[in-house]
């Protein structure tokens, strides 16, 4: 899949979740209203949460997909991370903090929920309309987990696409608070007491945070300058070294610089008796063997060394993750 034919199908990804969120924002608010109960209401500050996050990946985007020029000449790649970075922070201080604050008001305050029916017909609705969103990043999700040939929980663990990691953990997010939401309203409505639709709302809250949470810190590893994960580093070093001329790979960097955009950098041991057109010859191949096997490679940069010593492989300058970690 071309890297064009990716970019919009996140952002057909991202304009989906949103217009679904905006239509469930409004059903929420309603009913919220007519019934008076909190689980609704932070439902809603939750569904308001996600519209307003799909804007700001939308900006990520396109903001992100603008060309190199002379003063950023590696791209604004990285800008979409700081929109998505913004978008998780706005989930974390709006939906969160409204539903929990919400939540222990209600629990305080003891108000008496009005018509259940209303907020029974929403949540359902609201369901369907959300598993049709989910359905369609996880189409997504598990093309692209295919073409980088890794596992889809794998891909969603690692990937630089934090767009469609975002819509996946929103709308899973959301089934979940759907389910909370039910679960207080079904045992308010039986029992008459409205501690537990305070406690769904405190709930859907706490789920709004870990969302948010996964979010901020997969977004603040990319804007820092995150490496490919260690599998895909070995299979770069690997062509790498396939190449007839290269002796070894001493030191081999890469880094992402936006969601389809990966620099690799390494210092090369060319043989001793390669010439400088062989040099050269040996840099193009290795390009291309590159960019043939992983499109997303945007820079390759080659710099010949004297070899430090037979054995091992290829040095990089940060340490391994322990294992469960991002790579």
């Amino acid at each position: 899949m071309a890297d064009a034919e990716v970019k919009s199908e996140s952002v057909g990804t991202v304009v989906v979740a949103g217009a679904a969120n905006l239509a469930i924002a409004v059903a929420k608010l309603v009913a919220g209203l007519i019934s008076g109960s909190a689980a609704m209401l932070s439902e809603a500050a939750h569904s308001v949460a996600d519209t307003t996050t799909e804007v700001l990946l939308y900006l990520a985007l396109r903001r992100g997909a603008r060309p190199a020029d002379t003063r950023h000449p590696f791209g604004y790649g990285k800008e979409s991370y700081v929109w998505a970075f913004l978008a998780a922070l706005f989930t974390f201080v709006a939906g969160a903090g409204f539903a929990i604050t919400h939540g222990v008001t209600t629990i305080l305050v003891h108000e008496h929920t009005g018509d259940y029916l209303i907020s029974y017909v929403v949540l359902a609705v609201s369901f369907a309309i959300e598993s049709v969103s989910l359905a369609r990043a996880v189409r997504q999700v598990r093309r692209e987990s295919r073409r980088w040939r890794a596992t889809p929980r794998r891909y969603l663990r690692l990937t630089a696409d934090t767009t469609v990691k975002a819509v996946f953990l929103e709308d899973t997010a959301a089934l979940i608070g759907l389910l909370i939401a039910a679960a207080g309203l079904t045992l308010s409505h039986l029992t008459g007491d409205e501690l537990y639709d305070g406690i769904a709302s405190i709930l859907i809250g706490a789920l709004l945070l870990v969302v948010a949470g996964i979010l901020a810190r997969s977004n603040i590893s990319l804007l820092v300058g995150r490496a490919v994960s260690e599998r895909v580093h070995r299979q770069i070093e690997r062509e790498l070294e396939e190449v007839p001329t290269v002796d070894r790979v001493d030191t081999l960097m890469t880094m992402f610089l936006g969601p389809e955009d990966i620099l690799v950098a390494a210092k090369v041991d060319f043989r001793d008796d390669a010439t400088g057109a062989d040099i050269e010859a040996a840099s193009d191949e290795a390009e291309r063997r590159l960019t043939d096997r992983f499109p997303e490679i945007a820079y390759v940069f080659l710099d010949p060394t004297r070899s430090r010593g037979p054995g091992g492989r290829a040095r990089t300058t940060q340490e391994e993750p322990p294992p469960g970690r991002d790579g």
